[in-house]
């Protein structure tokens, strides 16, 4: 049930993107405490985008789960920055991130909902 999606105006390579999803992944699993075989992550890279008038590098996160809570937030947006800057340089000042929990009877999977 856990969901990431990164936006970004990087170029993100053929040979990278495979790599990325998969520690994008480890890591929700990780700091949510969910099975993996429940995350999904999406990448979108080589975006128009500005952020503070400049289209330095940046990203857009949107981090959503189940029973997601501030300190899990908190613990992500540290997590998800550092690999965001390791991984395509890309700075944490310059990268925002939408954390949202959502309700189990609101996340539909497998013809129901979680709730």
């Amino acid at each position: 049930m856990p969901y990431l999606k990164l936006t970004t105006n990087i170029a993100i390579s053929k040979e990278q993107s495979p790599k990325l999803l998969s520690q994008f992944s480890q890591l929700l699993a990780k700091e949510t405490g969910k099975p993996e075989r429940y995350v999904m992550v999406e990448l979108m890279g080589d975006k128009d985008m500005l952020f503070g008038g400049s289209s330095e590098p940046l990203a857009y996160v949107e981090c959503k789960s189940i029973g997601l809570s501030l300190q899990q937030a908190k613990s992500l947006s540290a997590s998800i920055s550092v690999l965001l800057a390791n991984h395509l340089s890309i700075a944490a000042e310059r990268v925002y991130i939408e954390f949202s929990n959502c309700p189990g009877n609101l996340w539909g999977w497998n013809g129901s909902t979680f709730g």
